[in-house]
């Protein structure tokens, strides 16, 4: 996965603009709602989101594997700091953490690998802590396609394999959580050399 991730960000640069996911947008309201001050954000990528959380004022931590995103973000914030490394490896720190936000990430690691990630992500979140996660659905557009790796699971992309949520599928990741709202959501996208497109994506919204 790094090796995508790393050749990606080094072809296409800040792939996806500046413009935060309208889900980040989201989550910013419901974090400020449930009094969360510091938020972590596996996968943060260059930054557009991790950016959008400080402007609203909260303290972010991100990580990210690719060193050529964490060399594209602004890390000239205060509220901003990044560890560089796979989600798989965490936690770099002995940080908790009041809020988890997690766009786009779960969703590329087969069955084992996303029950570790989920743990890792527990193991940070603080008593009462809120997760907020946004993953690829069933309806994506490109569901099915590519070699298929596990049930809804495909590689998509050479080297980038996909799982493609239902809602009851994507609640069971979240066993023993308190689920405080799910959904979907379309998220209009600048994709690089693909252009403008619209994801179709799930979401959850849990609490410790």
């Amino acid at each position: 996965m790094n090796t995508f991730w790393e050749e990606r960000f080094c072809d296409e640069g800040r792939i996806w603009g500046d413009t935060p996911s309208r889900t980040a947008l989201y989550a910013i309201k419901l974090f400020k709602k449930a009094g969360v001050h510091e938020v972590l954000i596996p996968g943060s990528g260059y930054g557009r989101n991790a950016e959008a959380f400080a402007r609203a004022g909260f303290v972010v931590t991100g990580i990210e594997i690719s060193d050529t995103a964490l060399n594209l973000a602004d890390q000239s914030s205060l509220k901003i700091r990044y560890h560089h490394g796979s989600v798989l490896d965490m936690p770099f720190d002995d940080s908790m953490y009041d809020g988890i936000y997690c766009f786009n990430v779960l969703h590329l690691f087969c069955k084992n690998e996303r029950a570790v990630f989920l743990q890792r992500c527990r193991d940070q979140l603080k008593d009462g802590g809120v997760m907020f996660f946004a993953v690829f659905s069933d309806r994506e557009p490109s569901y099915g396609t590519g070699r298929m790796v596990e049930e809804n699971t495909f590689e998509s992309k050479p080297g980038r394999e996909v799982h493609y949520y239902t809602m009851d599928d994507l609640a069971s990741e979240f066993w023993g959580m308190k689920i405080l709202k799910n959904g979907m959501m379309e998220d209009p996208e600048e994709h690089g050399t693909e252009g403008r497109h619209t994801h179709i994506l799930r979401y959850i919204y849990v609490r410790n």
